[in-house]
């Protein structure tokens, strides 16, 4: 190996030993080849733990879960995965994976798995969207879509009748805030809205609902993501809301997921779902129903400015778009703790620019950012100083091959062939461009 080689590779081994998200990289025997430190800290095991072992016996699994075999099948990378699982260490982890297969002279050799941890991001996103101190009440959720509307008359009836009821949706959707209107729907009584957070191990918590379960009130008994106990707690649960199914108290409960699959995955009771099924209500993602995020955005920049005298108009155009085009993965919880990132950077703005966004969403934003330039903003844009031709070209050149590139998947063949010319060629066009 020359100089520079091994130079390079030096730098290679350090960048990958170093890097911020998990890296394993398998050949198509399933034998791994890299296992980073931050994977390590993941799965909680080491080098040594999965040298010259197929994934397949480390890790217990059955084919069809693994996304690095999948991706040594089908030659196609997998993106955007969700997993939570307990590691080795017995601690429960989340993460997103992006998979790729490894080409080399149009030959599979192997696959490889980017991995970022969001456990600390998803208990965040768990918490409720903030109260600003006073009730929720349907007239001051600010949503605006028509599934929305759809959701809230829904849980008005339920409010009504007072069956049992099951919001379903992801974290940071915004079930909490439903519940706690259709308990003001009926009554005003602060007091009688009680929420219980379910966790996996909480045995206090049975002890919790048994105390208020005994209350002669009209209560509204609101249990959180029951899906979070374990089986036991919620044979116990059960047992106890059975004992009162009777009474004048509204039930409503609330999972993170389609309740089939997670009855099939051992997660949810089917007889506790049951209890709570008599009126279900699927509460959207807001990359389903975008038109909220602006509803969204200004209620909470009325509530900033009487606490603390600080008014904004609002979105810039720019950021309007990038919001518009982002996918929300933590729904209106992400967003509020985004704005809430935003507002500790504003001094004499008058709007929320793309300047003011936080570094790490400006990351996450390059690719929507490209994406939501129109041709004429491309070829022309007036309030810029023109480009030497050249320059221009290059540009465009650069624009137009990473927009092919990215429809095939990077597949540098099949991009070749799409544009008319040789691998070769386009390999050529790509280092002069990168460099």
């Amino acid at each position: 190996m020359d100089k520079n080689k091994e130079e390079l590779l030096t730098f290679y081994k350090f960048a990958t030993e170093h890097a911020s998200v998990g890296i394993h990289a398998i050949d198509t025997m399933g034998k791994t080849i890299i296992y980073n430190k931050k994977m390590k800290d993941i799965e909680g095991l080491h080098l040594t733990d999965i040298r010259d072992r197929s994934i397949l016996e480390i890790f217990q699994f059955e084919k069809e879960d693994s996304t690095l075999l999948k991706v040594l099948q089908t030659m196609k990378p997998i993106f955007n995965i969700k997993q939570t699982y307990w590691n080795h260490n017995g601690q429960e982890i989340t993460t997103i994976n992006d998979t790729y297969p490894i080409i080399k002279d149009d030959q599979l050799i192997g696959a490889v798995e980017i991995t970022r941890d969001i456990t600390t991001l998803e208990k965040l996103l768990y918490q409720p969207l903030r109260r600003y101190g006073e009730p929720i009440t349907f007239n001051v959720i600010t949503a605006v879509s028509e599934a929305m509307q759809e959701v809230i008359e829904t849980a008005k009836k339920a409010a009504t009748t007072r069956l049992p009821v099951l919001l379903i949706g992801e974290s940071g959707t915004g079930k909490d805030l439903i519940a706690e209107a259709m308990h003001y729907f009926t009554t005003s009584n602060t007091e009688n809205f009680k929420t219980f957070f379910c966790h996996r191990s909480d045995k206090a918590i049975i002890e919790r609902l048994k105390g208020q379960l005994n209350v002669n009130d009209n209560s509204t008994i609101f249990c959180e993501r029951i899906e979070y106990l374990s089986l036991e707690l919620q044979k116990d649960c059960l047992a106890l809301l059975e004992e009162h199914r009777q009474s004048s108290h509204l039930f409503i409960a609330s999972i993170g997921g389609d309740p089939i699959d997670l009855i099939a995955s051992g997660e949810l009771l089917k007889e506790l779902y049951y209890f709570f099924a008599s009126v279900s209500i699927n509460v959207p993602p807001l990359r389903n129903r975008k038109e909220d995020i602006q509803p969204f955005v200004d209620d909470y920049l009325t509530r900033y400015a009487h606490r603390f005298g600080i008014r904004l108009e609002g979105l810039s155009k720019e950021v309007k778009q990038l919001f518009m085009n982002y996918e929300w993965p933590g729904n209106l919880k992400e967003l509020e703790i985004l704005l809430d990132d935003i507002m500790s950077m504003v001094t004499n703005e008058e709007q929320i620019t793309y300047e003011l966004l936080p570094i790490h969403f400006k990351w996450k934003m390059q690719s929507y950012k490209s994406s939501t330039k129109s041709p004429e903003d491309f070829v022309f844009q007036s309030h810029k100083e023109l480009l030497p031709l050249d320059d221009y070209l290059r540009e465009a050149e650069e624009y137009y091959l990473n927009k092919v590139l990215d429809k095939y998947n990077h597949n540098v063949t099949k991009a070749a062939e799409a544009l008319g010319m040789s691998r070769q060629n386009l390999q050529y066009r790509i280092r002069k461009i990168r460099k």
